[in-house]
């Protein structure tokens, strides 16, 4: 039997917090904490954050501890395209409300529910001064669903779509363990030296012979996004999909399903994508042709070495907002992004290298080609099982 309740009615509601970031002692590595930026849109939850509470946080904010299971939805900032599972007894911060199932409720059954509204909730949007969305949490806990009261039901709904995450999770494991695969050869290559025939290279001036430094805009051609005007969108899906920023790590593959447009700075397939504001230094590849907004740089290795420059790009900017020497940076100029230098190899290596991480980037690609299939199968069925169409 099918009913329509309240978000609240599924359980208990739970806002969680951010202790002050100017004292250092309530972050570390207790307990998992997770915000709206470690949460990715393909992922059904979040193992990696980018940072963690420290004991004396999580004592702090006992109350605000969520359990496993819990589901997190981000209500302030943009809202109605976010959600995770808990992957464990963890926190978040203000920007989330998580739901805490009751005994009435299946916890995968109602995350399933959640996401099927999801887009429905920025109706509830009532902005703030600053012009971010959000919903407050009394007006969340009031929000209305139709929800199956059967618990078997819920049951068995929640099982048939975790199928198709678990798929999903599996193919994402593969995907990072390959392009670690790749980056510990880069590491091992070019960092530690320890590539083919080093035995027998002299090391001149602390590099090995042949080796030379070299500007980023030496080694690849590099577009600057910026973001069109309001006269060139539309929206009928015509023309080019447009990419405002790259997503969180883990998502390495732009999804194209934005807005679009028929403006003109262009990347092209299988250009990788740097992020120019913050968080600077993320990356991602491009599946099809897109248009770039100014929160992106687009770049193709001059001698078509993609994957080389991937794993370059990669070994330097390896965590949110870090350049090499561990300055932080809220953005990074054209010139700027130009002339960061770079030890290259000689040729012979970079396309050895390349040979053997495109290899494994072709394996990458086929895994991201099952989870968008997966993907797209879960989302027609979705709707399809929440709305009673299909019984189970």
């Amino acid at each position: 039997m099918r009913k329509t309740i309240t978000i609240g009615d599924l359980g208990t509601i739970i806002t969680g917090k951010t202790p002050p970031t100017t004292n250092k002692n309530y972050y570390g590595d207790y307990a998992v904490f997770i915000k709206p930026t470690d949460i990715s849109e393909q992922s059904k939850y979040t193992y990696e954050t980018e940072e963690m509470y420290s004991k004396l946080a999580a004592e702090k904010y006992e109350s605000s501890l969520i359990p496993k299971g819990a589901i997190c939805v981000p209500c302030i900032g943009t809202i109605g395209t976010k959600m995770t599972m808990a992957p464990c007894d963890c926190y978040t911060n203000q920007s989330i409300n998580s739901i805490v199932c009751n005994e009435n409720y299946d916890n995968e059954y109602v995350y399933y529910l959640i996401k099927n509204f999801l887009p429905g909730l920025k109706a509830y949007n009532l902005g703030t001064a600053s012009g971010r969305e959000y919903v407050s949490k009394s007006n969340f806990e009031k929000i209305e669903l139709v929800a199956e009261q059967n618990k078997t039901i819920q049951k068995r709904i929640g099982v048939i779509l975790s199928r198709y995450d678990s798929l999903i999770e599996n193919y994402q494991k593969q995907i990072n363990l390959l392009e670690e695969a790749a980056q510990r050869l880069y590491k091992e290559w070019f960092v530690d030296l320890h590539f083919p025939g080093h035995e027998n290279t002299k090391i001149v001036d602390g590099v090995p012979e042949g080796w030379e430094k070299k500007k980023l805009v030496e080694i690849a051609d590099i577009v600057m996004g910026q973001s069109p005007k309001s006269e060139y969108y539309n929206n009928e899906f015509k023309g080019l999909p447009f990419h405002q920023g790259v997503g969180s790590y883990g998502n390495r593959f732009v999804v194209d399903n934005t807005y679009s447009t028929s403006f003109t700075r262009i990347a092209e397939p299988n250009s990788v994508l740097f992020s120019v504001r913050a968080p600077v230094g993320r990356l991602n590849i491009t599946k099809n042709k897109v248009v770039i907004g100014r929160g992106l740089a687009a770049m193709t290795h001059k001698k078509g070495y993609q994957s080389y420059l991937f794993y370059l790009l990669k070994e330097r900017f390896f965590k949110d907002n870090i350049i090499g020497n561990g300055a932080i940076f809220a953005s990074i100029s054209k010139n700027e992004l130009h002339n960061l230098d770079f030890i290259t190899p000689t040729d012979d290596l970079a396309i050895q290298f390349n040979t053997i991480a495109g290899n494994l980037d072709d394996e990458i690609m086929k895994a991201d080609t099952q989870i968008c299939l997966l993907t797209e199968a879960r989302d027609r069925l979705l709707p399809k099982l929440m709305n009673g169409e299909i019984k189970v």
